[in-house]
């Protein structure tokens, strides 16, 4: 008996309740409001003749194209998602997936990051994944706990200042 590739095993896909409604709400759009507009645009620019010199045409077979990658990526990510909701976390005291953390760096400068799904981060936002180097580094840890993080420019000392849970 001939040995089988061992299948790959994905880390599970949390996501909060807010980014699971954000996802599905994307997806609903596309499917029932985007995706006809752009099938109509593109009855009407094939109608207009020879296709292969069609600027609109080809753009609107481009966008169809796109969006249909989307609705395919989306169905899938929403079909193997875990929903945790923060506001459930019963061990407050630790960084789990959802808490909003507070660090303070080797100079006293703070930073508030929420941890979140891979599909919800928002660097601007703070939101980051709980798969990122930071996100990693802090689960798990309490109040008074210090992490070293592999940064951009280096290693960073981050201190967890406040645990909360939205």
């Amino acid at each position: 008996m001939a040995d089988q590739p061992a299948k790959k095993v994905y880390p599970p896909n949390y996501i909060t309740p807010a980014g699971f409604k954000r996802l599905a709400e994307e997806l609903t759009f596309l499917r029932t409001k985007k995706r006809p507009e752009v099938v109509s645009a593109l009855g009407d620019a094939a109608a207009e003749g020879d296709r292969s010199e069609n600027a609109e045409y080809i753009y609107r077979k481009k966008q169809l194209r796109e969006i249909d990658k989307r609705l395919r990526f989306l169905s899938k990510r929403l079909d193997d998602v875990r929903i945790v909701d923060p506001a459930a976390q019963p061990h407050r005291d630790r960084i789990f997936f959802g808490a909003t953390v507070t660090v303070e760096d080797a100079e006293g400068e703070a930073a508030t990051y929420r941890i979140v799904g891979v599909d919800e981060t928002d660097g601007a936002a703070g939101d980051i994944s709980w798969q990122s180097p930071v996100g990693r580094a802090l689960l798990g840890k309490g109040i008074g706990d210090t992490v070293t993080v592999k940064w951009h420019a280096g290693l960073r000392e981050l201190t967890v200042a406040e645990i909360a849970y939205r």
